[in-house]
């Protein structure tokens, strides 16, 4: 997930959920639960860890999509499509006539080196879209997405006889980027394969507990929209800072300014995040450089916060800029670039899907959701308005109950998304990917 990066206590993961003794991955079982198992035990476990093992980077993952286009294809009835939206996969699996329901898993890793000390730790190294070679680790669950999609299209080809219509599976990539749902609805995922009437997804959470999920019947995630500022400056020796400008002294001034955005301009109870992720510029001790770049995120949970966020950036910066007796044609430049808008789940589908998953696997498997974080989501492009198409995206968890109990006792605490500590307990996080979506889509294809 973009920029899931907070490290959450499990002692508080806890304390939110109410939760004492979690079964993993749920105390009551469906009937197709065993299947399941049996399907991880031979196959999905395997594959869990070669996809751990080799993540790649967003549009870049090359490798992920032949793999998964061969394991769709292995499926009796898929019809299997590739190089959708550049390395997407797209595979369709008809029952009959009935509605038409998408399932999408996103695949692609992050540029981040491996520290969560597993065996089966990524080395990868990888040239990604910006030329830059970077190590890459599945730090936010992406594997445990693209294989519970493999288990989940086998489970409805197995259980044909419980259900009419179409499902469309989808492996997108570049969910980090925020470009990769975009590209494939710009390939025409709508006019060249069944339009859905329903969308799912779900994303493995490392701060809810094993065999729990939950969704919003509302917002799921917020808003972000990177945005790459460039503060220009007047080169000279570092010894004789007054017949230059110096980029650094004045971005430095821009990224606390930028903060008073947050606190001064933003209402109190409007959620918004203004953060500077990455800061470069310089080459030498005694240089004053001609330009210092920032990368920065900005997450809402509304359009109106949202534009009036970055419109905000750019005026702070410009001010900045001036302030320091920047002349016009030097004065810091602001691109949006990355964007993807708040994801919200249709809430009478939400409703609808909370209660066939807990009917299912047993009612105290869903948990009521509660945004902790400003994380976000490019599934959003997937149900776009004018679609028409309702959406419900549920979070999974993944987070094993004895690492929780190990953090409350004073042990390593829980890493959150895109940190080099991730970790997931695959087993029961795939295993109830698999089944929560397999209850969903056959609920609503139901014969």
């Amino acid at each position: 997930m973009n920029s899931h990066n907070l490290r959450i206590a499990g002692a508080a993961a806890l304390v939110v959920l109410g939760c004492t003794s979690i079964g993993s991955p749920a105390a009551a079982k469906p009937d197709y639960s065993e299947s399941i198992k049996a399907d991880y035990d031979a196959s999905l476990g395997a594959m869990w860890d070669h996809f751990h093992r080799n993540p790649e980077l967003s549009f870049r993952e090359y490798k992920t999509a032949e793999r998964m286009a061969q394991e769709l294809r292995a499926v009796p009835g898929m019809q299997v499509t590739e190089k959708v939206g550049q390395t997407g996969v797209v595979g369709v699996l008809k029952n009959g006539a009935g509605p038409v329901v998408l399932v999408r898993a996103d695949m692609d890793g992050l540029p981040v080196p491996e520290r969560s000390g597993l065996p089966n730790a990524s080395t990868v190294k990888q040239v990604g879209v910006d030329g830059l070679e970077m190590p890459v680790m599945h730090a936010c669950g992406h594997d445990v997405h693209i294989t519970s999609l493999v288990g989940t299209a086998r489970q409805l080809a197995r259980m044909k006889d419980r259900w009419k219509g179409t499902v469309v599976f989808i492996v997108q990539p570049a969910e980090e980027r925020v470009g990769g749902a975009d590209a494939m609805v710009k390939d025409g995922l709508y006019t060249r394969f069944p339009k859905p009437n329903y969308a799912l997804a779900f994303h493995v959470a490392a701060e809810l507990p094993t065999g729990k999920i939950s969704a919003a019947e509302g917002i799921q995630y917020s808003s972000a929209d990177s945005v790459d500022i460039r503060v220009h400056g007047v080169a000279t020796h570092g010894a004789a800072p007054h017949l230059g400008k110096d980029p650094v002294y004045i971005a430095s001034q821009l990224v606390v300014a930028l903060q008073g955005i947050i606190s001064r301009e933003k209402g109190p109870l409007d959620p918004g995040v203004i953060t500077v992720g990455a800061i470069h510029g310089g080459q030498k001790h005694n240089i004053i450089s001609e330009f210092v770049d920032l990368q920065v995120t900005v997450r809402a949970n509304s359009q109106e916060v949202r534009d009036k966020l970055i419109a905000s950036i750019e005026r702070v910066s410009k001010g900045v800029g001036i302030a320091n007796g920047l002349p016009d044609d030097k004065l810091p430049t602001v691109k949006v670039t990355e964007t993807t808008p708040v994801t919200v789940n249709d809430a009478a589908l939400a409703r609808r899907l909370n209660s066939a998953i807990g009917n299912a696997l047993g009612k105290e498997v869903v948990v009521p959701f509660r945004q902790t974080n400003m994380g976000a989501e490019d599934f959003a492009f997937f149900v776009d308005p004018s679609f028409g198409i309702p959406g419900y995206y549920f979070a999974v968890g993944g987070t094993n109950p004895a690492w929780i109990d190990a953090a409350k006792k004073g042990g390593p605490p829980i890493a959150g998304h895109h940190s080099p500590l991730f970790k997931i307990d695959p087993e029961p996080s795939v295993r109830l990917g698999v089944e929560a979506m397999t209850a969903a889509v056959l609920d609503l294809l139901k014969a």
